[in-house]
């Protein structure tokens, strides 16, 4: 029989369960500090077994949240959290740092074959001011206990209230090589340090890292119990001008992104939306480079 995902709603946060054991919470009213920028986040985030797939607050980066939406450099502003990346000076901790709030959702639905919400949020400036306007989507699918995967969709529209361009980069584009980090972004568990990394043809984070791919592939070690998993991660489509690039590395720590604005600025007129849309594959089974590229191909949206 499939199976059944439920979602059920706490003070501040979502469940989603799969046969009544919970695979992710989305938390909504994040208790954070200002420096880590607040925003929505999703953790933990499980395989059906029940071993865990992110981190949260690990020591090095404390805004490192699970699986979040977010963004580093935004004509100035950030909300990705920690210090920002200036250009000839480094990382530097200033007083730009905004938020990301909950507002409303939209519909929530679950019971069946998947379960889904939809909400809005809003971005607000250091200044205060609200710049951006987000309606987000979150749909969990395809769980199959036989073969113990499932899988996340998600798509998110931003739109620029702000009344001026936003320019949307990454460290990257502000001078540091490698960083283009920015967008949906993956922080895994500590123990997945030195994983696997694989895309169609390449093999190896750093071989990776900057490229563009259809999909690549972070396999992990757990800690506490024998066996480990796989993340499986598309880099779906932008609306924006610059292609999708992975940021992804597997030492010092576990992190992906496909990142929108890797090396290549986004400009965002006033009134103007950008549109991206991602897909994740959890498997309890850490997959070689051959059986990831036949799992990509099988889930390729």
């Amino acid at each position: 029989m499939p199976e059944t995902f439920d979602l059920t709603e706490h003070d501040g946060a979502l469940a989603v369960a799969v046969g009544g054991a919970e695979i992710a919470r989305y938390i909504t009213r994040p208790d954070a500090p200002a420096a880590e920028a607040p925003k929505p986040y999703l953790h933990p985030l499980r395989t059906l077994s029940g071993a865990p797939l992110t981190a949260i607050r690990p020591w090095d980066h404390r805004w490192h949240k699970g699986l979040q939406m977010t963004w580093s450099h935004v004509s100035g502003q950030n909300f990705w959290g920690g210090p920002t990346y200036v250009r000839g000076q480094g990382y530097r901790w200033l007083d730009n740092l905004g938020t990301i709030r909950h507002e409303r959702f939209a519909s929530l639905s679950g019971g069946g074959a998947e379960a889904a919400f939809t909400e809005h949020l809003a971005w607000t400036a250091a200044t205060g001011q609200r710049w951006i306007e987000e309606v987000r989507h979150h749909r969990f699918h395809a769980a199959d206990r036989a073969r113990g995967l499932w899988a996340l969709d998600f798509a998110t529209s931003l739109t620029n209230v702000r009344g001026a361009d936003l320019h949307l980069g990454s460290p990257t584009t502000h001078g540091r090589p490698a960083a283009g980090y920015t967008g949906f972004f993956w922080r895994g568990p500590r123990s997945w340090t030195g994983g696997a990394v694989h895309s169609a043809g390449r093999s190896g984070a750093d071989t990776i890292m900057g490229t563009e791919a259809d999909w690549i592939a972070f396999t992990g070690q757990h800690d506490e119990r024998d066996g480990g998993a796989t993340v499986l991660a598309y880099a779906g489509t932008s609306s924006g001008t610059a292609p999708i690039r992975w940021f992804v590395r597997s030492e010092p720590f576990p992190v992906l992104s496909p990142s929108p604005s890797f090396d290549e600025e986004l400009v965002l007129a006033p009134g103007h939306t950008l549109d991206l849309r991602h897909r994740l594959v959890f498997t309890d089974q850490v997959c070689t480079a051959g059986e990831a590229a036949a799992l990509a191909k099988e889930f390729t949206p």
